[in-house]
């Protein structure tokens, strides 16, 4: 009599991918839960709403990702990574602390409204969900993009070129810290109100957009 054998329970998603597959399936569910996060915030999104985006079972993100604060931390992660190489890409052609502003402006607006820029607007609008030991991850992963901002704002600063009140706040022109907070502040608010259009009366692209924020900032030399 034949030994009969128990059915096999059918491979799970992960079990059947190859090592390349795995990373691209993680790379996915990021990019669609950065989506999601941004268009029904990270408490209204659930597991199951970032599998099905994706195309996998509910329970299957697991196996890449311990929980949704690890996706949470994920996207934001990945936001800065692509942030801080385009930037760096970005400033190769820029000669002067003048041009580097420009870049470094104009760079930053793409990051936070381009199509499919979702990672730093749900840095922005999620941060408070993030688990505290990964906020300090977080931290110090957007501070190499700081750096990069307070550099040029610091030369700019030395130079008398932002602020229209550096001869009379002495602090105020050495202080490229609080310079970047305020202008990056400005930017970065724009993810509550801009809506990129090419037509209409009054409508700005990008380009204008960033163009008008540096003269408003930046004195000419």
């Amino acid at each position: 009599m034949p030994t009969l054998r128990k059915p096999q329970s059918p491979p799970s998603d992960a079990a059947v991918l190859a090592p390349h597959d795995e990373a691209n399936r993680r790379q996915a569910l990021i990019r669609v839960s950065a989506r999601l996060f941004r268009e029904k915030g990270f408490e209204a999104t659930t597991v199951r709403d970032i599998a099905a985006a994706v195309g996998m079972r509910s329970g299957s993100p697991f196996y890449h990702f311990a929980n949704k604060q690890e996706i949470l931390k994920a996207v934001m992660e990945e936001g800065l990574r692509q942030g801080l190489e385009r930037t760096v890409d970005a400033l190769r052609a820029a000669p002067t602390p003048q041009a580097r502003f420009r870049v470094l402006v104009r760079t930053h607006y793409g990051i936070l409204h381009d199509e499919g820029s979702e990672f730093i607007a749900v840095l922005l609008y999620d941060w408070r969900s993030l688990p505290d030991d990964h906020k300090q991850d977080i931290i110090a992963v957007k501070d190499g993009y700081d750096r990069l901002w307070q550099d040029n704002l610091a030369e700019l600063l030395s130079l008398g070129l932002i602020g229209a009140n550096s001869g009379h706040d002495p602090h105020a022109a050495r202080d490229a810290k609080i310079t970047r907070l305020m202008i990056m502040g400005a930017i970065n608010f724009t993810v509550t109100w801009y809506r990129q259009s090419h037509h209409g009366q009054g409508s700005m692209d990008l380009d204008a957009l960033a163009e008008r924020t540096v003269r408003f900032f930046m004195r000419e030399g």
